[in-house]
């Protein structure tokens, strides 16, 4: 007797039972023995369920717990031609991809567009608390009767809309990641590391826009955010837009030193958490190794202390006072 096919979310990785007739979906499967049935990358779902659809299998789908949101904005104002422009290429590519534009030109609110274009439960996904509290004060203003939440820095809000940092999206990957129809990545470029890249990979979000002024990597590995997000769909350089939504301008990168004291401070606090990290045998070389770090953190004084040194260090690297003496010189 034929069994209508289960499309399941299973800890980042979706499960595909019975196997379904025909032959479209077997490029996205793999067997896997531990469970004796189909696996599926989350990454996946769209492509799986819309080659289903085109070979007329029918199927269940029990994996995506998003759903369609009534987004009423209070915060409006007429876009700039670049954000028409950049809002209109990423819906022409499936709304999936890309959009590099300048600091200060208003990818913000290009990313409130698209929630307004794609009414689902939405992650928006940043690189510091800072940022954080900054999307989550527009999003609440903008969208005042919808709930806006925050994962990171102590919060772990289940919302239709979340804001969280990378650190704490990645950890949480394996749980959110059928929560959410729309993610949009900040900063995109610190998107494709070996820790990071799965809160793209264990989502099954089928919409995802990324943002950066700064798309290149030294590692080059901004290659892989057309696999992560999509393409490239639009880009203006600041000169493109200087004089019109900029003003005019000219773009220097000037390299900063820690201070003495910085560095010495820096160099401490990097001791501390590498030598608990020697004493635990853990390696911080992909996910797997972070994931043991939280976990190793929060089971001794040594680890907290150590989780703590690291955050700490990587607050001196960011924010060295050396930025601000530079700007004021």
């Amino acid at each position: 007797m034929y069994r209508t096919p289960t499309i399941k979310f299973d800890r980042g990785t979706l499960i595909l039972h019975p196997p379904p007739q025909g032959k479209a979906w077997v490029d996205y499967a793999t067997w896997d023995d531990r469970v004796e049935k189909f696996r599926v990358r989350a990454i996946d779902y769209r492509p799986l369920v819309e080659s289903l659809k085109a070979a007329k299998i029918d199927f269940v789908d029990k994996a995506k717990e998003f759903a369609p949101l009534e987004l009423i904005p209070s915060l409006e104002m007429p876009p700039y031609p670049h954000q028409e422009a950049a809002l209109k290429a990423w819906k022409q590519s499936g709304r999936n991809g890309v959009v590099i534009l300048p600091t200060a030109s208003g990818k913000t609110y290009l990313a409130q567009l698209a929630m307004q274009a794609t009414p689902r439960s939405t992650l928006v996904v940043v690189p510091t608390l800072d940022l954080m509290h900054q999307w989550y004060a527009h999003l609440n203003a903008a969208f005042p009767d919808v709930e806006v939440g925050l994962l990171g820095g102590g919060s772990r809000d289940k919302t239709p809309i979340l804001v969280a940092t990378y650190d704490s999206a990645t950890i949480h990957a394996e749980a959110i990641g059928n929560k959410y129809a729309l993610l949009v990545f900040d900063e995109c470029h610190h998107l494709p590391t070996d820790f990071y890249r799965v809160i793209a990979e264990y989502a099954i979000a089928p919409y995802r826009l990324g943002l950066t002024a700064t798309p290149n990597r030294s590692d080059g590995r901004h290659s892989d955010l057309d696999y992560l997000i999509g393409p490239t769909v639009f880009s203006k350089t600041p000169e493109e837009l200087a004089g019109a939504a900029l003003a005019d301008h000219k773009i220097v990168q000037i390299m900063v030193k820690l201070s003495a004291q910085e560095r010495e401070e820096y160099n401490k606090l990097m001791t501390i958490r590498n030598d608990f990290l020697k004493q635990a045998n853990i390696k911080l070389g992909g996910l797997n190794g972070w994931k043991n770090f939280v976990i190793a953190s929060a089971r001794s004084k040594a680890g907290r202390r150590a989780m703590l040194a690291h955050r700490q260090a990587k607050e001196i690297a960011l924010g060295t006072d050396g930025k601000l003496r530079t700007l004021a010189n």
